[in-house]
């Protein structure tokens, strides 16, 4: 009698626990997010990465002759100096560094190399876009490959680069892309996570449909002969009536889209760029980009553009201009349908959001397993960008102007050499001395005058590929001269 009724209270006690576990997680499931939204987002996330995963970067012996341009306004001397290493290193035919008129020290460094492949050109810079254009024009060579003056290149990048040409419909290629000096700021451990997620989940997938949305300025290659008949149309945007500054990549590249052409992203050509060490300068920067999407992607939707590109690239850009929409009933599900003023629906809905951040971020948090530690700041950060700074810049949209970038500066916030990790001399520990500025005087200072602003133009010829014999035909639906009248 004894052992039945110990085992019946055995069995009273398993009941308990299970009917309490089984309470519980009827408890937990009232915070889960499952609305029709989080589905649809979650989805489409999926679809991408599974897409990335599969694309392969072109491999082949295609190369050609290369220009580097480089666009350089107030740029650190020294981050400039160091950049350029890396672009000589690996023997492109010319690099042209268009520099304001102002910085002559960076221009005398620049000549006391004593390269003849490198070529700095003072000029009158009124914006990035009149910079670009004077490089592209004066570039002689097939590719032109436009950097930024704080990128350096990883062996490998400019041979790499050069392959997907070797199809005449491309038009152009994009990188992959990482912060130099990652670990030198929390703020770009953030930055260099969103960028793994933009280069390994997302990116590749719209490459292998010939159909990058934008590419990244930080550096591009783009067929010579693809992008002179759209010049002008880079340099004269309008938008609501007012001359664009900024968003110079993304807007080269719909023009590029537009005429025809494929772009693609090339995973095997690896850049490091510099990026702000401060939260202040992390989030101009992220306003800057916000607006010159909404410019681009409203812009791409109202010529008709987005519709002639493949579905991937489609949802991704909708996606992209619908981020407060989605990030905000997500919020707000979460928080007024979901969540109770209690412990445990707060400790749910933080780990829920965390969760998700760290699905989302596996292809980073594989690379960087010590980034868990970081998570926390990067949920918050991810909300903060995808509510008020996406809200603000969509109101803002129109409002001109680079942010991080002073004409009484030398080198962008956040953004100098004094806030990189020092290198150290001869293993020492100490910090490897600075070379004082280099005064010998430069033989004839090369000058230009930027254009006359001028009104957006009516018309432009035709893109033609580079030495392939053939031309590409407008995508399908575009109207003659509605390229340049964009």
């Amino acid at each position: 009698m004894d052992t039945l009724a110990a085992l019946a209270a055995s069995q009273s006690s398993t009941q308990v626990v299970i009917d309490q576990l089984v309470a519980f997680g009827h408890e937990a499931l009232k915070y889960v997010p499952v609305g029709i939204a989080g589905v649809i987002v979650w989805a489409l996330w999926l679809y991408r990465v599974v897409l990335s995963a599969r694309a392969k970067p072109v491999r082949n012996g295609f190369r050609t002759t290369t220009s580097v341009v480089v666009p350089s306004y107030h740029e650190d001397p020294d981050i400039l100096l160091r950049c350029l290493d890396s672009w000589r290193s690996q023997h492109p035919d010319e690099i042209i560094i268009v520099l304001d008129v102002a910085d002559t020290e960076a221009y005398r460094r620049i000549v006391a190399v004593g390269d003849p492949t490198v070529k700095p050109v003072l000029f009158h810079h009124a914006g990035k876009r009149s910079a670009l254009g004077q490089g592209i024009r004066l570039a002689r060579y097939d590719v032109v490959v436009l950097v930024d003056s704080d990128t350096s290149w990883e062996p490998g990048l400019l041979e790499n680069v050069q392959m997907p040409f070797v199809d005449t419909t491309v038009g152009g290629v994009g990188t992959q892309q990482n912060v130099y000096q990652r670990n030198s700021s929390i703020w770009r451990i953030i930055a260099d996570w969103l960028v793994n997620l933009r280069y390994f989940n997302y990116v590749p997938a719209m490459g292998a449909a010939g159909a990058v949305p934008c590419l990244s300025g930080r550096t591009a290659a783009y067929r010579r002969s693809a992008v002179l008949p759209v010049l002008d149309n880079l340099e004269n945007e309008f938008f609501l009536g007012r001359r664009c500054v900024a968003g110079d990549d993304g807007r080269l590249t719909w023009l590029v889209l537009a005429s025809g052409f494929k772009t693609v992203h090339q995973e095997s050509a690896k850049a490091l760029s510099m990026f702000p060490a401060t939260g202040k300068a992390f989030f101009k920067q992220r306003i800057r980009w916000s607006r010159n999407s909404y410019r681009t992607y409203l812009t791409a939707i109202a010529k008709g553009w987005i519709w002639r590109v493949p579905f991937v690239t489609k949802i991704t850009v909708l996606q992209i201009i619908l981020t407060p929409v989605t990030m905000g009933i997500t919020m707000w599900y979460l928080l007024f349908s979901r969540l109770e003023l209690s412990v445990i629906g707060a400790a749910f809905t933080i780990a829920w959001l965390l969760a998700g951040r760290a699905v989302r971020g596996f292809s980073n948090l594989r690379r960087h397993p010590l980034d868990l530690f970081v998570l926390p700041v990067l949920a918050l950060v991810v909300i903060v960008i995808a509510l008020p700074i996406k809200v603000f810049s969509f109101i803002t949209m129109n409002k001109q102007g680079w942010l991080t970038r002073h004409a009484d500066q030398m080198g962008g916030d956040g953004q100098t050499a004094a806030t990189l990790e020092r290198p150290t001399a001869h293993g020492t520990g100490q910090p490897a001395p600075v070379a004082p500025p280099l005064t010998v005087p430069a033989p004839g200072f090369a000058t230009a005058a930027a254009p006359a602003p001028a009104a957006p133009t009516t018309a432009a010829p035709a893109a033609t590929t580079s030495g392939a014999g053939r031309a590409p035909v407008p995508a399908p639906g575009l109207q003659a001269g509605e390229v340049a009248a964009a």
